[in-house]
């Protein structure tokens, strides 16, 4: 089953991506980061904000990072909106097409990092190579003020997803951005911040609610722009039974 939650001019699904997307309207921007396929959900421990310890009971139900996306699945995000995003393309770049924009995340690693020293986005948008870096202390600041920041082992930082949406794409007028493997909703929050209509979908029930958590704060927090009043989380009920 599924089932919608909406914050202002957010639609939260809580459902598998491959049965909400054909329900869905054409959007401008798909900005997502789909599972690489490496096996996080086998290792989460989100105690005390803690992820990616071994505990061999934690979540272990929690396998969505088992295989990356299908060629199939891969084919059907292209067609979900204008441009696209994809996180980790790098990990299944045989099965997308060839492309000059691609997005390099330099984490400028100091030991907060404890993985890669950055990550790769494929893009269909005929740009330059782009480069990310985070401003020294960026994330270290952040982790102090935000308490969603270690929400989900293999959440981006909010200034990446600001910076794509804002500097990559400032050039395509978004209006609607959408996230098929929503997590944590950090996608959401930025388009929270800068008013920018945005789609989710987490079939993880865990991840679900903290991205309606995560997202209803940022509506009641106003935007970069001018503020628009946030409505109330409204529970839109099942959509349909399998």
């Amino acid at each position: 089953m599924a089932e919608k939650v909406t914050i202002g001019n957010a639609e939260l699904w809580h459902g598998d991506c491959r049965e909400v997307l054909p329900l869905l309207q054409k959007h401008d921007l798909l900005l997502t980061d789909p599972p690489y396929g490496l096996g996080m959900g086998k290792t989460e421990n989100h105690k005390d904000g803690a992820y990616g310890k071994q505990t061999g009971q934690a979540h272990a139900a929690l396998d969505w990072d088992k295989v990356p996306p299908s060629p199939e699945m891969l084919l059907t995000l292209q067609n979900a909106a204008s441009s696209q995003i994809l996180w980790g393309g790098n990990y299944f770049a045989e099965n997308l097409p060839s492309a000059r924009g691609w997005i390099v995340w330099d984490k400028m690693n100091d030991a907060f990092y404890s993985t890669s020293d950055g990550e790769l986005a494929w893009s269909n948008v005929c740009s330059r190579l782009r480069f990310f870096r985070r401003p020294q202390g960026l994330d270290k600041g952040f982790a102090s003020k935000d308490p969603f920041v270690n929400s989900h082992p293999t959440q981006k930082p909010l200034a990446l997803m600001l910076w794509c949406i804002d500097v990559f794409m400032k050039q395509q007028r978004l209006q609607t951005v959408l996230d098929p493997f929503m997590g944590s909703g950090t996608t959401g929050v930025a388009c929270a911040q800068l008013g920018k209509a945005f789609t989710g979908i987490e079939r993880e029930r865990k991840y679900f609610d903290i991205a309606c958590e995560r997202i209803t704060h940022a509506h009641a927090q106003g935007t970069l722009l001018p503020p628009e009043k946030a409505s109330a989380p409204k529970q839109e009920g099942l959509l349909w039974e399998n």
